[in-house]
């Protein structure tokens, strides 16, 4: 297919370590750049994006120039924009895959999987999500270790952090949980300035059943 034709990119993005996986596939428009899927997975994933992040991708990093430059050592590897490189500059062979890091504390892997590039009848101007599986972890949980502990406390109400647990997560915590129409809506907002997150998983509606 001619390369002036295809105008969207197809995308698998998985947190790296977890089983079952936790996963989220989005369609984004071709032109965007590396920074806007960044905004696009924290949308996909209802991250808070109030950490540090970065791609790894062929043995170069590439991030916000204007935030994580200020917190390099000279010991690090050079930091490139990530605004400079752009969905349309991977080729269109399938199997592209690449890391997405978010919060350098947790160390949120994600890995990052060009399924293939499409040619819309309509160009797409926003992101969207078309599928996905599992809650991703809470924020600040402790990575993947923190997680694993974070679901044996809540998963039983005798333990002496349980309560405490419950409340700190907002109440609630199906790691079973996925909403394709919240997950679309939110990468469909993800490029607009100021858009807040939800702190927590939403809660189970009561049944009205008699």
């Amino acid at each position: 297919m001619p390369f002036e034709e295809l105008n969207a990119a197809q995308v698998r993005i998985e947190i790296a370590g977890i089983s079952p996986p936790i996963w989220r596939r989005l369609v984004v428009p071709i032109s965007w750049n590396l920074h806007q899927l960044h905004l696009g997975i924290q949308a996909a994933f209802n991250w808070w994006n109030c950490h540090l992040h970065e791609f790894q991708i062929g043995g170069l990093r590439y991030g916000d120039l204007e935030i994580e430059d200020d917190m390099s050592s000279d010991l690090d590897p050079r930091l490139f924009d990530e605004r400079e490189v752009r969905m349309s500059d991977f080729t269109s062979a399938p199997g592209i895959a690449f890391e997405y890091r978010y919060d350098f504390g947790d160390c949120w892997d994600h890995v990052v999987d060009i399924e293939t590039k499409l040619a819309l009848a309509v160009p797409p101007k926003l992101g969207t999500c078309v599928a996905g599986a599992r809650a991703r972890p809470p924020e600040d949980v402790g990575g993947k270790w923190g997680y694993e502990n974070f679901l044996e406390t809540i998963s039983d109400p005798g333990h002496p952090e349980h309560g405490e647990t419950k409340r700190w997560c907002g109440g609630h915590f199906d790691p079973e949980w996925f909403d394709l129409s919240i997950a679309d809506k939110d990468v469909r907002y993800a490029l607009r300035p100021g858009v807040r997150r939800r702190l927590h998983q939403p809660k189970p509606k009561k049944s009205t059943a008699t």
